[in-house]
């Protein structure tokens, strides 16, 4: 059969006016239109026509030729179009380039409009297109492609396919895990893709229902979603279910801890009240007194610090060294010796450095002393049961000292930070008896600290009073409290999206003319629309859009705290426009840093992204590059950001060098010379950045600061701005990085990088909420994660003694006596020799045979190379670094297993006793060693023999 190379007698066809010709002259183009495309193009008005002749019978098959000569052509919207007016003639399943390409394009097409058509019921969608789009995921469904299906309809918002797909396999024999797989995986697109709120809070609501109406549900995810919804009615739901008997209890206090882990307070303390008044729920059951007692934070933040206080690691040859070398009369130096501290004992309770050294804290001048004094804050934070108690002295009306008072009060905001109950109305108090003072100086400060600490201990609470009262204090316009007022503010209303909140914000920035109190409330403004995503996009346009650089500052950090975490396109591309395009350097400055936040669940892009700025000739652009890196890749020990980082810790502009510096110290703690052989060199440069006379005090601020963080909280905290155990994000670390990143303007707000410190450790509990000792598996070697060996305490080198002067005959008769002496050691010595060269020997075969384990790859480069069959055991509430966990396991054979099952997650592990009659031996915490009030008597019977006996002998 020969080739057609002529389209043309077809075309001829079409202008017959026998119906049938021009049929047979359809199909016949139809068949070859792949190959003379070019030919028949130029018919295509009369092809076209055909089509719109509403009288011939095959003008779907005339739409279907056209559309195939506007693919070949290229023009894919027209060729989209008619391949929708084909109707049937346009098969679906025909497996062609052609078809392929056009399925791809109706399917893009369906997503934009039904995306459109969610938010406005007018947008209309043509039923062909819909028609194609639900073929090609019922195709998905039969094929068993179940994860394509339901992402596609995810992003198209269909929810009603995503409930169907679940709903039927739920039905079917699938089995619950499989069901809660695929229910985890759209889970993990609805926390890592930015859709709209209301979508995916009916998605996570209806997903919820199927979950708990299984037999064995997965109460890790419905965690997840707990999380995601912060609907305190669902919380309060599932623990009713779970109080039905003593094996769901268990699982509803390991839920218990795991929210007071990662949800807001505002959840927690809802929580608490709508069980406190469900007459349902008898408030006398020993769980249910156990569950509203986990809730209030308290066992957690117990647990924690004395896991922090028993594990104590902190090298404080470091402390005294940077202490020695820093200049304490120079308010930078003295306040950078403070915050080391304050980062290497946070949480852990010992102060001791401070009290060692009370003539060099006196040294502390204003400010200083501001930022000292709530160092005993960042120290004690958890401490609940005593951090009144310990910070008592400093308190107003205990010293004059405005500067401590407002210090204290601040600290006292991180003892109690997220679980704020205990101390909330004493801030409010001085908040409030304060505000018509303002005006004065040292009212002013003490304001300051108390603002600041209210938001902290108040964090995320939602409470409109606390907000009133602090806006009292903004509208006093006084530049210091204005200011922390503002911080406060947002702090307080994090999160909410409250759009009364954000309007009055916004004005009063627009209004005041104190720089300080533009920047608190643009910062403030960014807390509001924490995770808010295109529900911020109004005010997002107005603060970047501005012509106050202040508020377009500001407007950078909403931006990115409204995308944390979904690497959003449409937000990088924003950002990074900003980043090389805008007047001030502040605003490129934050444009960059905020790329951080929102990459931060795929920090493995942020170098290549970054990469080209941190060359920039902006020294502004190169320190935002820096702690992009350092946000993102936090605790990540990521080689391809140290790399990038690297020439910015050379840079010529001191700043930059301390960016590099903080930004290299976040990335690289926890690391040993096992997981990052590097480290050390880098610990060993910061000791003589510290130490060099002629660095520049920016620099060397930075490097004290870097110290502090390597060794944060004892050695045994990481930084985690996603929580492991819930894959959720970690709001209080994301905001404890977003105000300490302000440390450019104001110094004292260096203190809130400790709110994104997370305990690194396995803490296995009883039902009883105490905490046993047993040993846990480890399949690595001991010395992999281990604690980095503390540097050797410096010896100061003496000064040269001028050398006497010796007369030439002396020299020459000791030096014969000397050659006599050595002659007489030699002989004796010679056999001695010969036996130490064999022992040199076979120690230098040793060394050799054991330095190929000493260079073993990073963790991140080959995790393989550290696993071992044999594993070694730990105890409990013992130090487990992120990069172990995929090692860890519980043994089987242990009285103590955990009641849900243990998928290489730290933090708090609730246990299953399964010897509950025998005798348990326990670690006491923090708050049982302070306890002075006698114990209970533990129940006991008479022996009336022995009873009988004691009473004769009394007689």
């Amino acid at each position: 059969m020969t080739a057609i190379t002529s389209a043309a007698p077809y075309l001829s066809l079409l202008e017959e006016h026998d119906p049938d010709l021009k049929v047979y002259a359809l199909r016949s183009l139809n068949n070859v239109v792949d190959q003379l495309w070019a030919e028949i193009a130029n018919n295509i008005a009369e092809i076209e026509q055909l089509y719109e002749d509403e009288h011939f019978a095959n003008r779907h098959l005339a739409a279907l030729v056209a559309s195939k000569v506007y693919y070949n052509l290229g023009d894919y919207d027209s060729s989209v179009k008619y391949s929708l007016l084909a109707g049937k003639e346009f098969n679906v399943d025909e497996n062609t380039e052609y078809s392929q390409t056009i399925v791809s394009k109706c399917i893009n097409q369906y997503i934009s409009l039904s995306r459109a058509k969610f938010s406005d019921d007018k947008v209309a969608i043509d039923p062909q297109l819909t028609s194609i789009f639900e073929t090609m995921v019922h195709k998905c469904v039969v094929q068993g492609e179940h994860k394509l299906a339901l992402g596609i309809a995810l992003e198209s918002y269909r929810q009603d396919i995503v409930t169907s797909i679940i709903d039927t396999l739920a039905r079917e024999s699938s089995s619950e895990e499989t069901v809660s797989s695929l229910i985890g995986y759209i889970l993990t697109c609805c926390t890592t893709v930015s859709y709209n709120i209301d979508f995916r809070t009916r998605i996570l609501n209806s997903l919820i229902l199927t979950l708990v109406s299984f037999n064995n549900p997965d109460y890790t995810i419905i965690t997840k979603i707990i999380v995601q919804l912060n609907d305190f009615k669902l919380v309060h739901k599932i623990f009713k279910d779970l109080m039905g008997s003593h094996e769901k209890a268990l699982i509803a206090f390991q839920i218990a801890f795991d929210l007071v882990s990662v949800a807001s307070q505002e959840l927690l303390t809802k929580t608490a009240e709508i069980i406190d008044s469900d007459p349902a729920l008898d408030k006398s059951n020993k769980n249910v007194v156990k569950l509203r007692k986990i809730l209030s934070g308290v066992p957690t933040c117990d647990l924690d610090i004395t896991f922090l206080s028993d594990n104590n690691n902190t090298d404080i040859s470091i402390l005294n060294t940077s202490k020695k070398v820093l200049d304490g009369r120079n308010s930078i130096f003295h306040s950078a010796v403070t915050f080391q501290n304050a980062f290497m004992h946070a949480g852990t309770t010992d102060d001791s450095f401070f009290r060692s050294n009370l003539e060099w804290l006196g040294k502390a001048n204003n400010w200083s002393k501001f930022s000292a004094t709530a160092a005993l804050g960042v120290i004690h934070k958890g401490n609940l049961s005593q951090g009144r108690t310990v910070l008592q002295p400093y308190l107003p009306g205990s010293t004059p000292s405005p500067y401590t008072n407002g210090g204290s009060l601040f600290g006292l905001g991180f003892i109690y930070a997220g679980h704020g109950a205990e101390v909330i109305e004493y801030l409010r108090k001085i908040v409030v008896d304060n505000s018509n003072s303002a005006d004065n100086k040292n009212t002013d400060i003490i304001l300051h600290g108390a603002c600041l600490g209210l938001g902290v201990a108040a964090m995320a609470l939602g409470d409109e009073a606390i907000y009133e009262e602090l806006k009292t204090i903004l509208y006093t316009d006084s530049a210091i409290s204005g200011e922390a007022a503002a911080f406060g503010m947002g702090l307080v209303m994090l999160g909410s999206g409250n759009e009364a909140a954000i309007h009055d914000m916004l004005a009063y920035a627009q209004e005041t003319q104190h720089e300080t109190i533009i920047r608190g409330l643009s910062i403030g403004i960014a807390l509001l629309c924490y995770g808010k995503e295109t529900t911020a996009e109004p005010v997002i346009e107005k603060l970047i859009e501005h012509q106050d650089s202040i508020l377009r500052y500001g407007g950078c950090f909403t931006l990115a705290l409204a995308y944390c975490g979904t690497a959003d396109n449409n937000a990088i591309r924003r950002l990074l426009h900003i980043a090389v395009s805008d007047s001030s350097d502040n605003v490129r400055r934050a444009a960059v840093m905020a790329l951080g936040f929102i990459l931060l669940r795929d920090y493995t892009t942020v170098p290549k992204i970054v990469e080209l700025l941190s060359e920039s000739y902006n020294p502004h652009v190169r320190y935002g590059t820096a702690m992009a890196l350092g946000i993102s890749c936090a605790g990540r020990g990521l080689q391809a950001a140290i790399d990038v980082l690297e020439p910015l810790t050379k840079d010529a502009t001191d700043f930059v060098r301390q960016g590099a510096t903080i930004a290299k110290s976040m990335i690289l703690i926890q690391q040993n010379e096992k997981t990052y052989p590097k480290v050390k060199e880098f610990r060993e440069q910061l000791v003589k950045t510290v130490s060099n006379k002629h660095e520049d005090s920016l620099a060397k601020f930075g490097a004290a600061l870097a110290e502090g963080i390597l060794d944060a909280g004892g050695r045994n905290v990481t930084i985690q701005l996603e929580h492991a155990q819930t894959n959720t994000l970690n709001m209080k670390a994301i905001v404890g990085l977003t105000l300490f990143s302000q440390f450019w303007y104001w110094f004292p707000l260096t203190h809130f990088l400790s709110l994104s410190f997370s305990p690194t450790a396995i803490i296995g509990v009883t039902e009883d909420l105490k905490v046993p000792k047993f040993k846990i598996n480890c399949h690595t070697k001991p010395e992999v994660f281990s604690y980095p060996p503390k540097s050797e305490a410096q010896v100061e080198k003496q000064p040269d003694k001028i050398a006497t002067a010796v007369l030439s005959t002396t020299a020459r008769a000791k030096a014969r006596a000397a050659k006599k002496d050595k002659a007489k050691k030699d002989a004796k010595d010679e056999d001695k020799m010969d036996v130490d060269e064999k022992k040199e020997k076979v120690e230098e075969e040793k060394e050799k045979k054991v330095e190929p384990e000493a260079t073993e790859s990073t963790t991140e480069t080959q995790p393989e190379s550290f696993y071992v069959k044999e594993p070694y055991q730990f105890e409990n509430m013992t130090r487990v670094v992120p990069a172990q966990l995929k090692y860890v396991t519980f043994s089987k054979n242990e009285r103590f297993v955990p009641v849900r099952k243990f998928k290489g997650m730290g933090g708090i592990v609730v246990l299953q006793d399964l010897s509950p009659n025998e005798p348990i031996d326990r670690i006491k915490t923090v708050r049982e060693k302070s306890n002075t009030e006698a114990p209970v008597p533990e129940p006991f019977t008479i022996d009336p023999e022995i009873d009988k006996e004691l009473f004769e002998e009394s007689e």
